[in-house]
């Protein structure tokens, strides 16, 4: 197959004269796979993917918990514990260091232990990291107990994602990993509302409710069928995919090509950091790193962490901004979700970048106004429209369709080391915004916001001359493509 011509080339140079010949051959297959998948998809029963996508994204919901936590509950941590502002400033932003950390080390657990062992593990994380929460009676147990959630949230922002890809049908692929981004704001907007009316404590023990989901419904959902063909065990692999695909689905064809791709691998060495910057994969890690690289620098975490500030600033009701803001990313991320197969991924991110700097550009304009004594009638409806532009855009695509490509690009053999590579860029990124943002705002508050805008228009030219095209496409196909 194709990625057999992409290995043996990036090798050692041996056997390139027969890349002609199995290029055509594979993609004549892939045609014919195309076909044998859309059918398969259609007569056979699917629930099993969806239960075990559902069981997936309850880690997704306890990412969105723990990041949603800080907010409602600032005023009462401080008052309880009598802990200074830079205290609770720490607590915050430790999140982000664990999350890092996390991130290191999430591609080696699920290589070492699979999914399903990975999404254990950082359920353990955060299930320890809630009681220290709660039991804590100081800043360092606080801060503990926020690192080990932060770990948590590291793992699974890399494994959930890359499972759900792993279990599904090329035609669901993208709206059922969309779900992943899904749930996460919906885990910050439900700890956001839910935090106006419990205590801390009490807020800390209903994150434990999607551990406990996760737990147990790991239980009942099958491992990822291509990790469990990449360690050999052919036999569990054959039955987790005829039980995600149904009892009376021909999976033969489905089982040859993953079992092909499996072969081709396996002749290449353990991957390393290193080995990601070989001409073979670099194509992969530039995609892969470069959506994490906008994603994050375009500004989401210094407006998200900071909105309540900016509405405020702007003169309008830090409360009702907030609680639109939040709705509407849960309602534009789920109708995401409908939409991803159908449309695309490239077009939702270049519509996606498109609004965000839109988004941008308004909320500059308002600030600007405000410096400058301008307009000031205008000036709050200006600011609400560009953040609630800016959140709608982020939701429609930048936010979820970076994770759904980055399950995507990297071949099995340095999907560990890739993934983590960039969901660490990603939390660096998340931490450098969400750290400097009040810094910028100091700076030129509308300066802030018309560099984001440079840096999203910048997402735009990086999607229309580097990202492919994933949609409707087998794994392999897509690595193999990539790759070539």
């Amino acid at each position: 197959m194709a990625i057999k011509e992409d290995i043996e080339r990036g090798g050692h140079g041996v056997r390139e004269e027969v890349s002609v010949p199995l290029l055509r051959e594979d993609n004549d297959m892939a045609d014919k796979e195309d076909e044998y998948s859309d059918r398969t998809s259609n007569k056979t029963s699917l629930w099993k993917v969806y239960f075990s996508t559902f069981v997936a994204v309850c880690g997704s919901f306890e990412f969105g918990s723990c990041a949603g936590y800080s907010s409602p509950t600032q005023a009462a941590i401080r008052n309880d514990l009598s802990l200074t502002l830079a205290e609770y400033s720490m607590f915050g932003s430790i999140l982000t260091f664990g999350a890092m950390i996390g991130a290191i080390t999430s591609g080696k657990i699920a290589d070492f232990v699979g999914r399903k062992g990975a999404m254990r593990t950082a359920t353990g994380f955060c299930v320890g990291g809630w009681l220290a929460i709660y039991f804590a009676q100081g800043a360092l147990v606080l801060d503990f107990g926020r690192l080990a959630t932060g770990y948590g949230m590291g793992v699974f922002s890399y494994v959930v994602p890359v499972f759900i890809a792993e279990i599904a049908p090329k035609n669901l692929r993208g709206a059922l990993t969309t779900v992943n981004q899904l749930m996460i704001c919906t885990g910050v907007s439900v700890a956001f509302i839910i935090g106006t009316v419990l205590n801390w404590r009490t807020l800390a023990l209903t994150g434990l409710i999607p551990c406990a989901i996760l737990l147990f419904g790991l239980f009942f959902i099958p491992e990822s069928p291509r990790w469990l063909a990449k360690i050999g065990r052919k036999k569990d692999f054959e039955a987790a995919l005829q039980d995600l695909r149904g009892k009376d689905a021909d999976i033969s064809k489905e089982t040859a090509e993953i079992r092909d791709y499996i072969e081709t691998l396996e002749r290449l060495p353990k991957a390393k950091m290193l080995d990601l910057f070989q001409q073979r994969y670099l194509r992969s890690v530039i995609i892969g790193v470069g959506l994490m690289v906008f994603q994050q620098f375009g500004g989401i975490n210094g407006i998200c962490f900071y909105t309540s500030d900016i509405f405020e600033s702007a003169g309008f009701s830090a409360t009702i901004g907030t609680i639109i803001y939040a709705i509407l990313q849960v309602v534009i991320t789920g109708l995401n979700t409908t939409v991803i197969d159908r449309s695309g991924r490239k077009p939702l991110l270049l519509v996606s970048s498109t609004g965000l700097v839109l988004g941008c550009i308004l909320s500059g304009i308002s600030f600007y106004l405000k410096d400058h004594n301008l307009a000031l009638n205008a000036v709050p409806i200006l600011a609400v429209t560009g953040i609630l532009v800016y959140i709608s855009a982020f939701s429609a695509g930048m936010g979820a369709v970076p994770w759904v490509i980055m399950s995507e690009i990297f071949p099995i053999n340095i999907k560990g080391v890739a993934g983590s590579l960039a969901t660490l860029v990603n939390w660096f990124g998340a931490w450098a915004v969400s750290y400097t943002f009040n810094f910028l705002m100091s700076w030129s508050s509308y300066g802030t916001f018309i560099l984001y805008a440079a840096i999203n228009a910048a997402a735009i030219l990086f999607v229309v001359t580097v990202v492919p095209e994933t949609k409707g496409k087998t794994l392999e196909q897509i690595q193999a493509a990539i790759n070539a």
